[in-house]
């Protein structure tokens, strides 16, 4: 049997091999391609949607077949400490080289890491909003994702995090995601100026696991993407 090669998989001979030594998860969220295996707790599905993604030339032709999920975290009181939404390429169908529209900018007040450098064939965008409960951040940076979050009751209650991340290669591959994260399970608890110094810490390193995690995804075959589990334990 011979292999076709795939864009989204740069060494397939060696995914096959990670692949076959997953354990079977039949309870995984599957999104387009891609099967999201989260952390522990109790995750609530919140839908999901089937779109179009924009890229140039702009010739409807040419856009990308995209699905999203979302999914909650929810506390002991069904209370939502997290929400997770996750967009990615709806198959593994390989396509010549794609220029991407969706520029990486920078914002008042956020964190933004653009590893692509302004790359026309290339995102890699992490966004990290420490206070997105506050000043209508999340209405006026993103409004359909608060329309929608506010819809299903799913926005964490104050203070909550945004983190972003976008990624996509030139031959076609694309995932998204959108964390808001209840503070907590982000930042440890401060009691001196010592700790407060080093509180931010745990936070960017989960951002820049959750990022690996998503480039990792695109380039496995069954599209797993493990979603790293949050520096601090849930509240209780």
């Amino acid at each position: 049997m011979r292999l076709r090669w795939n864009p989204f998989v740069p060494a397939i001979a060696a995914l096959l091999s990670l692949v076959a030594c997953a354990p079977a998860q039949p309870d995984l969220v599957r999104v387009g391609r891609a099967e999201l295996q989260l952390p522990a707790g109790t995750w609530q599905p919140l839908g999901g949607d089937a779109e179009q993604f924009d890229v140039r030339p702009d010739d409807t032709a040419h856009d990308l077949p995209m699905q999203t999920r979302a999914v909650a975290l929810r506390g002991r009181a069904k209370e939502p400490l997290a929400v997770l939404v996750v967009q990615t390429n709806a198959s593994n169908h390989p396509r010549d080289t794609t220029l991407w529209t969706a520029a990486c900018l920078p914002q008042k007040g956020v964190q933004v890491e653009d590893a692509a450098r302004g790359s026309p064939v290339r995102i890699d965008c992490l966004r990290y909003k420490r206070s997105a409960g506050t000043d209508g951040y999340l209405a006026s940076a993103r409004p359909a994702l608060a329309q929608w979050l506010t819809q299903q009751q799913a926005v964490p209650a104050n203070p909550y995090s945004h983190v972003s991340y976008r990624y996509s290669t030139p031959e076609g591959g694309y995932v998204s995601v959108d964390v808001l994260a209840d503070r907590r399970l982000l930042r440890p608890t401060v009691r001196n100026n010592e700790e407060f110094l080093r509180a931010g810490r745990p936070a960017q390193e989960w951002m820049e696991q959750l990022a690996q995690a998503a480039r990792q995804s695109i380039t496995m075959l069954d599209g797993r993407f493990v979603v790293p589990p949050f520096p601090q334990a849930l509240p209780e």
